[in-house]
């Protein structure tokens, strides 16, 4: 997990959105704010799809083809990545506060709530402030307290110090760093050549500055002691092999173990040949996981 931190200190992450299916039986815009542009597919039992840092949520694209046609998604991409214009407030507030707003507004009942990365950490923090609203949560490769996963007893200060290094060192960047620095950093969360492609190319139409505070909020954030608010049965898919040379699986399994001990009966599971993006090196593996708990 040393190394997970490492890689997300300079995760950039293109272009293109929501290629509709032969299943797609419906998209229209919902009523959303500024924090996030949502695309809806589908009618039926509400999912929210939320994407992670500097992504676009075409990242959903099979997951939508797989579930939505007798569901209806969602699918965000938010305020300053992958192309959307961004705000001056503060990113995770403001998308929380435009959530619950969105949920309310489109009168979604217990909607399942999936989210990749930064995005479950999103849908961890609307689980345990607004636990009525939440139906159920599926949380992809991501931790309720990121910074502390190398050091669990890191305090409140130490979080936010190491935070603040970690947001000065990724503006300081030049260009040509910062390109080396994507290349490297997506290479090692995702197999296929064209998918890093694809994933760096959001990252190079994102803001940058939205981007370095938004690792800041996730890196100096500390949801563990929240995770005991959540009432929604919760979903965690994890990964490990592209972090074999530095911590061996069991080792990754009881971080993710230390992490949700809060989250009574949160069922967790580690991808076996997946990076970070499981949705593009192992769909099937999580899809399978994804249908045995929406059942």
């Amino acid at each position: 997990m040393k190394r997970h931190i490492a890689q997300c200190t300079a995760k950039f992450t293109v272009k293109t959105l929501l290629a509709a299916s032969a299943m797609v039986l419906s998209i229209a815009p919902a009523l959303a704010g500024n924090a996030f542009k949502a695309e809806v597919t589908g009618q039926g039992q509400p999912l929210i799809l939320i994407p992670g840092l500097a992504s676009s949520g075409e990242v959903w694209q099979g997951t939508v083809k797989r579930f939505c046609g007798a569901r209806q998604c969602h699918v965000l991409t938010l305020a300053g990545f992958a192309g959307q214009p961004a705000i001056e407030q503060p990113l995770l507030p403001a998308v929380e506060e435009e959530l619950v707003a969105y949920i309310s507004a489109n009168k979604l009942e217990k909607p399942v709530v999936v989210g990749h990365s930064l995005g479950g950490f999103v849908a961890l923090k609307l689980a345990s402030d607004h636990p009525d609203q939440v139906g159920r949560l599926v949380i992809v490769d991501s931790l309720p307290a990121l910074g502390a996963t190398h050091m669990p007893d890191m305090t409140a200060e130490q979080l936010q110090s190491q935070a603040a290094r970690m947001r000065a060192g990724m503006l300081a960047q030049d260009e040509a760093t910062r390109a080396i620095s994507q290349k490297r950093t997506v290479g090692a969360m995702v197999r296929a050549p064209a998918d890093a492609e694809r994933i760096i190319g959001w990252g190079q139409q994102s803001d940058r500055k939205t981007v370095a505070n938004a690792m800041y909020q996730l890196m100096s954030s500390d949801l563990r002691g929240d995770l005991a608010r959540i009432k929604a049965p919760t979903l965690v898919l994890g990964t490990w092999i592209a972090y074999k040379d530095y911590a061996p699986r069991t080792a990754i399994a009881e971080t993710f173990k230390a992490q949700y001990a809060k989250l009574g009966g949160a069922q967790i599971e580690l991808a076996d040949t997946a990076r970070h993006f499981i949705m593009y090196d192992d769909p099937e593996w999580m899809y399978a996981r994804m249908e045995q708990f929406l059942k």
